[in-house]
């Protein structure tokens, strides 16, 4: 006759303790059905589910780990398992999982329990719970750091867009990012990231800084304003501010390209983007001068954007086709993509306005970064709490991989 039973560890980490628990099971040939371990401030918690044909075998074992873990200053509990509860646990391995990313800059117990109660509602029942961002240190102000708890479930939402609006507003309560995916394949294994530029990769909108100095900046950024909304067609509005930059001297352009700062976290990202082997692209409504500039700063693969015409050292205030605009970025998605010989699914698309969401909902996770309400209730993810490198988290690395 077969018996199950759960053993449970907690005390002290020390090391060689999983080896000696183990190695009275190996002398037993016990079959090991399910192990896993954890560390949290030194103190350790370990559990193996295991099998072993004939009770009185079976509790000479289960007395010498007794006794081997008191020697180790270890709690030790066993929980005897039917046939019955073993079926149905195996059962639920074949369910769907998910990935439920929390990020703020604490974390709090608020944060945990909000989030907890929410997936079980939904019937999602969480398997594991890690810890990937670096322990914050004392004293660090309280807008700077990184925390990103990562739950592991099990199951299938009912109503899976009522379970995201949901995230979306305690999001936005509690000060916190939540994204929800899918733990599939593709998950960890993404091969191209493109970003827009303006208010994604820098902390600017070019345009209305070109406006500023061309002494239209309030007619130029209500319009911009307007077109990320969503409220104007983005062409139309284009045409629109490029015929009030008319006659700005190009000498400008420098002094503003100069000026322009890298949004929190974007150099990082880049960084750790290209160790890693991905290919990263520019797709911006902005222009080709500012974005050509970024890709040598940071080494970018591919750019596109507009073109800025100029004739004897001023802004003509032209439009050349094609415009990049919401359209273009998706289809330049789809085209470096194929280049590329992947799936849609191995792409990742960021940005913050209207005219990026038609590549945020084709590309396999499109994050609306700092982006208007519309678009971060209609993309996938969002991040608004961390910086760019925040995007490190919701494809599963840890601090502790390098970044």
């Amino acid at each position: 006759m077969k018996e199950i039973v759960l053993i449970n560890i907690t005390g002290p980490d020390r090391p060689g303790l999983t080896a000696a628990i183990t190695g009275i099971l190996a002398r037993a040939n016990v079959k090991i059905l399910d192990i896993g371990q954890a560390v949290i401030h030194d103190t350790l918690s370990f559990g193996i589910l295991v099998e072993m044909a004939g009770e009185d075998g079976l509790s000479d074992v289960l007395k010498d780990v007794l006794f081997r873990g008191y020697e180790l200053d270890q709690q030790v509990r066993f929980t005897p398992v039917s046939a019955e509860e073993y079926s149905r646990w195996v059962t639920g391995q074949g369910k769907p999982r998910h990935i439920v990313t929390l990020l703020a800059r604490r974390v709090t117990a608020e944060h945990i329990a909000r989030v907890s109660e929410i997936t079980a509602r939904y019937g999602l029942n969480i398997d594991h719970i890690d810890r990937l961002s670096e322990r914050i240190p004392e004293g660090m102000p309280s807008d700077q750091g990184k925390g990103c708890i990562e739950f592991s479930v099990r199951g299938e939402p009912a109503d899976p867009a009522a379970l995201r609006t949901e995230f979306l507003a305690i999001s936005q309560e509690l000060n916190v990012d939540i994204a929800f995916q899918q733990d599939s394949v593709f998950r960890r294994n993404r091969r191209l990231v493109v970003f827009d530029m303006d208010s994604t990769l820098i902390d600017a909108e070019v345009i209305d800084e070109l406006a500023k100095a061309a002494g239209v900046g309030d007619q130029v950024a209500e319009i911009t304003e307007r077109a990320m909304r969503g409220e104007l067609d983005f062409k139309a509005s284009f045409r629109e501010r490029m015929a009030l930059l008319k006659g700005l001297p190009v000498s400008v352009l420098e002094e503003i390209g100069q000026s322009l700062r890298l949004t929190e976290g974007a150099e990082t990202l880049i960084a750790q983007l290209r160790r890693l082997g991905y290919k990263t692209a520019i797709l911006s409504g902005g222009f080709s001068y500012f974005a050509e500039g970024l890709q040598q700063r940071l080494g970018i693969d591919y750019v596109y954007a507009n073109a800025l015409p100029t004739e004897d050292g001023l802004v003509t205030g032209e439009v050349l086709e094609p415009i990049v605009d919401g359209q273009r970025k998706a289809d330049l998605l789809r085209e470096l993509a194929q280049r590329e010989g992947i799936s849609l699914e191995q792409t990742i698309a960021v940005g913050d306005g209207a005219n990026d969401l038609p590549m945020l909902s084709i590309a396999g996770l499109g994050v609306a970064f700092r982006a208007k309400p519309l678009v971060k209730q209609s993309a996938k993810q969002a991040i608004s709490t961390l910086g760019l490198d925040g995007i490190l988290y919701l494809l599963g690395f840890r601090d502790r991989e390098g970044f």
